[in-house]
């Protein structure tokens, strides 16, 4: 052991450069534990690696090698949007460079996670002095002359009990991190730790109490804990056995879990009803989308592919989002093309569509608002409820600060941009009696916004969405795993019509019962599927899940958990 301690690799450049590449290969596990490849148990793993890079680091120097870390994760798992076919005096400027600033900045929440948990692993802490069963203990005495970290001499020299916290604090410290995430500058909740985990269904049924949160929790106080297993093992290894202590009690959590999951998979009744839905995947490509001068014809796709779906008898038809080229309400042709087909086959309809209106506020007199919404129509060819999307995709629907900086409208594919709903709209259907209520785009990854969607007699959630923008990639998978967490919290079926891919639907439990596959077995290519949703029993009762009574009060006692641990380190 003394020869090890003198290796190259031990030398502070070589050692500087060999942290950068462990919170690359960190960055780069995570990305590679969500689709695609989707390599689940890859996420148990990489925060702790993330954090070893800079274990002995303090101050900038901690932050900078986990925001490489960070920016690594997500420039890999965000690839897609570099897909995008918009062009900038035939530059693809608008994508590299969406992908580059956004990359840049959700980078700075796990650059923010290690920096913190660096600091408080400072030896000059003195916690310990205020907390009795925090108490330090003497420094181990390390194998050989290793020239250990002095971040991992830290983690050796606490108690059993301060290494505990810290490792449900860090866990707690990275949910925070994703609450803030998911709500500052409109919120961007994409890929959730714990939505790597979406296949692994007994285990994230934990959700249903404490959200998609819940699950990046224990992820993350696990790979925390196998961290300071790992600096024991090395660190004494003449008692090897000493490790099982820093891994019992997140052992015990998710056994807990898995427990509480099969339970809830195995006393699941047969549904008594339920409702033939058809939806359809039209696969239009985003530069025909753009493309005024072939609206009719994709059109008349669209109807053509229907007709074909409805020789099947169907109760709802649902159309993805962007599949109708203009305002269905206010564009005669294709009104009378849409009412025409429901009454000719007396199905209802479910469509996404632009809709406009005069605006609302006082300065704005004589001018339109444009929204993002979605339709009911019934059997009988009215336009019976609107929904209008709440949460837009910046740069994508709306430009921030357009009236000051106007010059970032010579970036985007969109002109003025979209004006927000304000309240969820339920759809019901009158024969048969069904409840649903519709998400637009990415709202389907906002847990706030599901839940709020959901009444006690809603049968079932619906989103519609347009994932043509990011061509054949990952983005569609991503975007369904992290849907699935909407059916657990909420103990409902959730329905997912794409132009593209991931058509299917996901069971009340998180399982996805049924995914569309074209001609060449990918989910891209245009068709239709037709499904059997299970509905809600009338006159029983249909108990709020914990999380749908609560909301994400576990989000924020984590955040409030990190606030007090961080207060106390200050």
């Amino acid at each position: 052991m003394g020869k090890l301690g003198q290796v190259s690799f031990f030398r502070p450049n070589s050692w500087l450069r060999s942290r950068c590449l462990l919170a690359v290969l960190a960055g780069l596990l995570l990305a590679a534990s969500f689709p695609k490849p989707g390599l689940a148990g890859l996420a148990w793993v990489a925060p702790a690696l993330l954090l070893g890079a800079a274990l002995g680091k303090r101050g900038w120097e901690s932050f900078r090698i986990g925001y490489l870390g960070g920016l690594a994760y997500y420039l890999a798992s965000l690839y897609w949007l570099l897909l995008i076919p918009y062009r900038w005096h035939s530059i693809p400027l608008g994508p590299a460079l969406g992908w580059v600033s956004l990359s840049a900045y959700v980078a700075l929440y796990p650059a923010a996670w290690v920096w913190l948990l660096t600091m408080s692993l400072s030896r000059n802490t003195n916690t310990s002095a205020r907390f009795g069963f925090l108490r330090k203990r003497p420094e181990p005495r390390l194998a050989g002359t290793l020239p250990w970290p002095g971040g991992a001499v830290n983690v050796l020299a606490c108690s059993w009990g301060r290494r505990t916290l810290w490792a449900i604090g860090g866990a707690a410290l990275w949910v925070a991190l994703e609450m803030i995430r998911a709500r500052l500058f409109t919120g961007f909740p994409w890929n959730p730790l714990g939505a790597s985990q979406y296949q692994l269904i007994p285990l994230i049924q934990v959700a249903s109490i404490a959200g998609v949160y819940g699950v990046s929790f224990l992820v993350v106080w696990t790979s925390l804990s196998l961290l300071s297993a790992g600096l024991m093992v090395v660190s004494r290894p003449t008692s090897r056995s000493t490790w099982a202590g820093e891994i019992l009690l997140p052992a015990a959590a998710i056994a807990a879990a898995l427990h509480f999951g099969f339970r809830q998979l195995a006393f699941e009744p047969p549904p008594l009803r339920s409702l033939k839905v058809t939806l359809i995947q039209p696969s239009i490509p985003q530069t025909l989308i753009w493309d005024s001068s072939r609206d009719w014809e994709r059109f008349q796709e669209v109807l053509q592919l229907s007709r074909l779906a409805l020789t099947n008898r169907t109760d709802l038809l649902i159309w993805p989002e962007s599949a109708i080229p203009n305002l269905a309400q206010w564009d005669a042709d294709i009104y009378t093309a849409l009412t025409n087909l429901v009454r000719q086959h007396h199905v209802w309809l479910i469509i996404g569509s632009d809709d406009a209106a005069p605006s609302t506020r006082p300065s704005r007199d004589n001018e339109l608002e444009f929204y993002n919404a979605s339709f009911l129509l019934s059997p009988e060819g009215e336009f019976v409820a609107r929904y209008i999307k709440r949460n837009l995709v910046i740069f994508g629907e709306y430009i921030p600060l357009a009236r000051w900086l106007p010059f970032l409208k010579w970036f985007t594919p969109i002109g003025s941009g979209f004006t927000p709903g304000d309240r969820a709209v339920p759809f019901a259907l009158t024969t048969p009696k069904v409840k649903t209520s519709t998400l637009i785009c990415f709202e389907d990854t906002f847990p706030g916004l599901a839940r709020t969607a959901v009444d006690e007699d809603t049968d079932f959630l619906v989103n519609l969405t347009n994932n043509g923008w990011f061509g054949e990639s990952a983005a569609q998978w991503q975007h369904a795993a992290t849907a699935v967490f909407r059916a657990i919290e909420n103990h409902r079926p959730l329905i997912r019509c794409s132009n593209n891919g991931l058509t299917g639907w996901v069971d009340a439990h998180g399982r996805l019962r049924q995914v569309f596959y074209d001609a060449r077995g990918t989910i891209y290519g245009p068709g239709f599927l037709t499904a059997d949703i299970p509905l809600l029993t009338p006159d029983q009762p249909h108990p709020p899940t914990p999380y749908r009574q609560y909301g994400d009060r576990f989000g924020w006692a984590c955040l409030a958990l990190a606030g007090l641990l961080l207060a106390a380190r200050l």
